[in-house]
């Protein structure tokens, strides 16, 4: 990789103001891991007792 600047000096001085300026920026929650993998739990949970329920109305348990 070279060590060479790819922009012009104006370029990167539009680039790093544009940056800096925050549009499009988003205020988000921090995240919650815990909640995550709860809600996962409840899906997969939910999938294996429809699953359970299928089988038992079809025969095979």
């Amino acid at each position: 990789m070279s060590e060479e600047n790819k922009l012009s000096k104006e370029d990167q001085d539009r680039v790093d103001n544009y940056l800096e300026s925050g549009f499009n920026s988003v205020e988000r929650k921090p995240f919650r891991p815990w909640r995550l993998v709860a809600v996962i739990w409840v899906v997969v949970a939910a999938l294996g007792y429809i699953s359970w329920f299928i089988g038992k109305q079809a025969g095979y348990l």
